[in-house]
C-alpha cells in the first residue's frame, strides 16, 4: 500500500493543515516505518496547466477519438502519478470560502474521462478510483460552523469531498481545525486536531 500526502498550502512551516499533517505522517512511520510515503507540494511547478490544447483533447477523448498532444500526454501523466497512491492525505487550507487554486488545477488535471471517470449518456458519470481511500484535513482561519454569517461560509469540504466521491473514493475521513484566527487561543483546538491526525493515522495504518 501506498500514501501520498497532498499539500495544497504554500505556507510551510506557518501552515497550520501542514502542521496537523505532519502529525499524522509521523505517526504512520512511527507505527508502520515500512509504509512508503510520497509527499507532493502541488506549489513545487511540476503541475501542469489544463489550457486550450488539453481541453480539446478532452474533448476528443468523449468523441471517442485518441488524442496525441503534449499537453493531454502531460494530465495523463500527472493521472497515473495521482493513482499510483492507495491511501491519500490531502492537507487542505480555506481559500476564499473554498479550496486553494492549485488544488483545482490538480483536479481539473487528472479527472479525465477514461482515467478518473466514466461516463454514459444514460446512465451518466461513474468513478474510476476504485479501493482507495482519503483522509482529509481541513482549515480555516475564518471560517467556524459556530459562527454566523458573517465570518463566511463552508464551500471548501462540500465540494471537495463531492469531487472525491465523484470519482469513486468513497472512504473518506476528515480532520477540522477551525477556525484558528479569530480564536482568542487555538492551542486546545490545534492539540485536539492533532490528536485526531494521529488517531486516524493509526487507524489507516493498521490496514496497510
Amino acid at each position: 500500500m501506498k500514501l501520498l500526502h497532498i499539500a495544497a498550502s504554500p505556507r510551510g512551516r506557518d501552515s497550520e493543515s501542514l502542521a496537523v499533517a505532519g502529525a499524522f505522517l509521523d505517526t504512520v512511520r512511527e507505527v508502520n516505518p515500512d509504509t512508503p510515503i510520497t509527499e507532493w507540494n502541488l506549489w513545487d511547478g511540476t503541475l501542469p496547466p489544463f489550457g486550450p490544447a488539453a481541453v480539446a483533447a478532452k474533448m476528443a477523448v468523449f468523441a471517442g477519438q485518441t488524442p496525441s498532444d503534449p499537453a493531454w500526454d502531460a494530465a495523463v501523466a500527472t493521472f497515473r502519478r495521482f493513482d499510483e497512491a492507495d491511501t491519500y492525505l490531502f492537507s487542505v487550507p480555506m481559500w476564499n470560502a473554498g479550496i486553494p487554486y492549485i488544488l483545482k488545477q490538480l483536479i481539473d488535471v487528472i479527472s479525465q474521462p477514461g482515467l478518473a471517470f466514466g461516463f454514459d449518456p444514460t446512465s451518466g458519470y461513474t468513478g474510476l478510483l476504485r479501493g482507495k481511500r482519503a483522509a482529509v484535513i481541513y482549515t480555516s482561519a475564518v471560517y467556524g460552523p459556530a459562527l454566523p454569517p458573517s465570518f463566511g461560509a463552508d464551500f471548501q469540504s462540500p465540494y471537495f469531498e463531492d469531487w472525491l466521491r465523484w470519482t469513486g473514493i468513497s472512504d473518506i475521513t476528515t480532520i477540522h481545525f477551525r477556525p484558528n484566527l479569530v480564536t482568542a487561543d487555538p492551542t486546545a483546538a490545534r492539540h485536539t486536531a492533532q490528536t485526531q491526525a494521529r488517531t486516524v493515522a493509526k487507524l489507516l495504518t493498521a490496514t496497510l
